[in-house]
């Protein structure tokens, strides 16, 4: 296994990727900033503000998936008709991982090999998300689960529209429940836009600790938009480094 200086050196971080000292506890958040995110069931997207009657589901499929485990949640996704997504996929893409993951990483939607591999972040962003992971000491095997906003893949890669991603939301919340994760690393704007029920920039998002339900959520940048962007990287490792204080301190 490479040590974690080669993988900084492949990934084109080191030497800015180097981890500070900080403090555990509350004293590591010292000066970080918490917001309250909105209650899944009044979330927004694009600004618009749902109730439960909007989210593309009605009151018995939303109770159906409150009760369904995660393999239970992994056989609904593949047989959901919900939205229109259903008629192009080729798999669905309910989400991988540890059950019992202290990470919770929620991306946009699936790419087109995760469309034909029924995995998340299998791609070459995928391959850049489980290189950051290991220098956290971390792995998509182990205290980590990885999903989408989107179980299915929209056509050509385009930007998830507000109805299918309150037609996944139910989906979503219940993986958030069953797993209760230590924290949460937003990956991208729609993701954080649909946690935290706002329409904001990454960069106005970034740096301090929101909060879904009880959950605390930290926004960073897409593996994706990270490939396209080099000088971000180092900005995305901060961020992981905060997640990490958060679940450090408890």
């Amino acid at each position: 296994m490479p040590s974690r200086q080669q993988m900084l050196q492949e990934l084109k971080l080191a030497p800015r990727w180097v981890r500070k000292q900080h403090s555990s506890g509350a004293a590591a958040l010292s000066g970080v900033a918490a917001s309250s995110g909105a209650e899944p069931e009044t979330g927004a997207v694009k600004g618009v503000r749902v109730t439960p009657v909007q989210h593309g589901a009605d009151a018995a499929r939303l109770e159906h998936i409150a009760g369904l485990s995660l393999a239970e949640l992994a056989a609904d996704v593949a047989d959901c008709t919900a939205c229109r997504l259903c008629r192009s996929r080729k798999l669905a893409v309910p989400g991988v991982g540890d059950p019992e993951a202290d990470w919770l990483f929620v991306g946009e939607a699936p790419g087109a090999e995760e469309d034909a591999r029924g995995e998340p972040f299998v791609g070459q962003a995928g391959r850049l998300l489980d290189n950051m992971l290991r220098a956290l000491g971390l792995s998509r095997e182990r205290q980590v689960y990885i999903a989408n906003v989107l179980k299915c893949r929209p056509p050509n890669n385009r930007t998830p529209e507000p109805a299918e991603a309150l037609a996944c939301q139910p989906y979503l919340s219940r993986q958030i429940e069953l797993i209760a994760p230590r924290i949460i690393v937003a990956l991208g704007k729609s993701a954080a836009t649909l946690l935290l029920g706002e329409e904001s920039s990454i960069a106005s998002l970034r740096g301090r600790v929101h909060r879904y339900r009880d959950v605390p959520l930290v926004v960073t940048y897409h593996p994706a938009y990270l490939l396209r962007s080099l000088p971000d990287k180092a900005k995305a490792w901060e961020d992981l480094l905060l997640a990490k204080r958060v679940v450090a301190g408890g």
